[in-house]
């Protein structure tokens, strides 16, 4: 049977963590915005959380991470924030409760979204690979900032162009 449309909303999730090991680092902070299907924003003002970690756990960071969320100020964001994981997990789940309907937080609500994920990296990548030279001229550029926040809103910029690129092209 051939796949229907979907109307259904996207989450967008971004974390900066101490590290690129999920098995060992922690997430710092998060942000989630919810875009309808035309990639327009449900809400603007988004869910953001910054996560508590001691000085311990800064101090364990690689070097990029420790220059990068030092510069940005995530770092002694973290060291004064009273935030826990847990609330942050709670939060972001009962934000995510606005549109889903879902009962646990991180892994269940990763599990949950598993087939709503949208992953603009892969788009991306697909178009450096098959998309004539002048799409990707065009694309948008990011400014690199590795903040969930910006990283979000600029991720969904960037879905609209690929989508107005490749999906909306008249049949």
């Amino acid at each position: 049977m051939p796949e229907s449309r979907s109307k259904e909303p996207l989450v967008w999730i971004d974390c900066e963590m101490t590290g690129l090991d999920p098995t060992k680092e922690t997430v710092m902070s998060l942000a989630c915005f919810i875009t309808d299907y035309e990639l327009e924003l449900v809400d603007e003002k988004g869910y953001e959380a910054v996560v508590q970690h001691s000085q311990k756990q800064m101090d364990a960071m690689g070097d990029w991470c420790k220059d990068h969320h030092g510069a940005s100020g995530l770092t002694q964001a973290c060291l004064t924030s009273s935030v826990t994981a847990e609330q942050a997990a709670d939060g972001l789940l009962a934000y995510i409760q606005k549109s889903f309907l879902v009962r646990e937080p991180w892994k269940k609500v990763v599990s949950h979204l598993h087939h709503r994920i949208l992953d603009v990296s892969a788009i991306k990548e697909a178009a450096r690979r098959w998309a004539p030279d002048d799409v990707l001229k065009r694309s948008p550029q990011k400014a690199g900032k590795h903040e969930a926040k910006a990283d979000i809103l600029e991720s969904i910029e960037e879905a609209r162009y690929y989508k107005k690129m490749f999906f909306m092209m008249e049949t």
